[in-house]
Formats: C-alpha cells, structure tokens, sequence
C-alpha cells in the first residue's frame, strides 16, 4: 500500500496502459480520477479501481480541452480529496511516412500526445506545489529514439521528455518529481488486435534479450514505483520498459 491516502490523475485510462496503472495505483491504496474519451471504456475502470479497494471518480473528454482539463483536476481535488500523482497517459498514433503525413495527421497526434502533457501538468502541478509534494509521470516511448514512419509520433514522445525535463527543474524545490516512462512493444488491446499481431511477436520477440512482449503491468509496475515515496530522488528521467529494446 504505498500509496494509501494518494490521490491520482490517470488520462487514457480507459484501455490499456492506463488502465493497468490505474487499477495497480487502487490497489497501493490510491484514490484515481480515471480521464478518457470514451465513458463506457472510463466507467468500467473505475468499476475496477473500486473493486481493488479504491475511490474512483471519472472525466470524460479529451485532454486537449482546456477548459476540461482545468475542471478535472478541481473536481479531482473536491471529489477525492486531493491531487499527488499525475499520469500523462492519453496518446495516438497516425502511423505513415512523411510523404504521405498530412497536417491533420501531424496536428492529431502533436495535440494530444503533448498538448494534452502540458495542459495536464500546468493545472494539476500547482496543487501538487500547495502540498509540498507531487509526481508527474508522463508516457513517452521507446520511439523517442526514432521509428520508419512514425515522424509524428515520435516527434511527440521526444518532446515530452524535453517538457519532463524542463519542468522536473522547475518544481523539484516543491518536493515535486517529473519522470517519463518509455515503454516498447507492449501487448495492449490497440496491439494484440493489429491483423498482423503474431507476426509482429514473431519477429519482435526473438530479437530482445527478455525475449517477449511486454504487459501492461510492467509498465504499471513503473509508475507505481515512480509514484511512491520511493523514489523521491528520482527526476528528470525516462525509464525504457522495452525488454532491452533500443533499436528499431
């Protein structure tokens, strides 16, 4: 239970990696605002918060709205009692190669994968700065490294670990921490539905030296340490949960 009496923000909670963090987050104890778009996705997690032991509240929307964003995070603060931990989870991918990229394409995932970053943590954080306390936790991604088609996104996920370090410089003196998380090929749903899903393990796998997909609870297993008063000394990093996969 290292994370009795928190009170967390989970965006793109309604699947997947999100999903996983916040029900790991309810069974340390934590309280979780459970954000995504979809409200019948948002509602079945927050059953499953509640049902591992935790208080759940839901926002549906996309964090790309300001206005909703700010809300969230009071409503946050009123309905659970606090605001500590933010997961900058919400996240797409419009997969192509630049030639064929348009700029809805290019607008579509900058937007939401950093927009909705910093939205996020300039309206949770000075909660976190009146406690004297906070972790901000945002999802970046093996691809920050670069990826064959995938100039959007892994512009996006690069950016978010500049804002990450910028900002962890910003508010460490308020006992605030801003790590980013970098996972690899994790088997989420969005994953293990491609069409072309055990082609993909078959070619993947073998190649890394923890030789499988990863889970979603390994990612979750990250942030609920980053989260933790364990790691009170961490900021300003970004932890590959890729199975030792740096290359392409």
């Amino acid at each position: 239970m290292k994370l009795s009496g928190k009170v967390a923000v989970v965006t793109g909670a309604g699947q997947g990696l999100g999903e996983a963090i916040a029900v790991r987050f309810a069974r340390e104890g934590a309280a979780v605002m459970v954000n995504d778009y979809n409200a019948e996705t948002a509602a079945r997690t927050a059953e499953q918060v509640r049902a591992a032991g935790g208080r759940a509240a839901v926002t549906v929307g996309s964090v790309t709205d300001e206005a909703l964003v700010k809300v969230m995070m009071e409503r946050t603060v009123k309905e659970l009692g606090g605001l500590g931990i933010l997961v900058n989870n919400a996240g797409i991918t419009r997969d192509k190669l630049l030639r064929d990229l348009t700029v809805e394409d290019w607008d579509a995932v900058i937007n939401l994968n950093l927009r909705g970053t910093f939205l996020c943590s300039k309206y949770a954080t000075p909660h976190m700065v009146s406690a004297r306390w906070g972790r901000v936790i945002n999802m970046s991604s093996r691809a920050h490294l670069g990826n064959k088609g995938q100039t959007n996104y892994s512009a996006s996920k690069a950016g978010v670990i500049g804002f990450s370090r910028s900002l962890s410089m910003e508010v460490g003196k308020f006992g605030i921490t801003v790590n980013c998380i970098a996972p690899g090929v994790i088997a989420t749903p969005g994953v293990t539905s491609l069409p072309h899903y055990q082609s993909l393990v078959d070619r993947v796998a073998p190649t890394l030296p923890i030789p499988r997909l990863g889970k979603p609870e390994d990612v979750a297993g990250v942030a609920a340490f980053l989260a933790s008063d364990d790691a009170e000394y961490v900021t300003g990093e970004t932890i590959h949960v890729s199975g030792g996969r740096y290359g392409s």
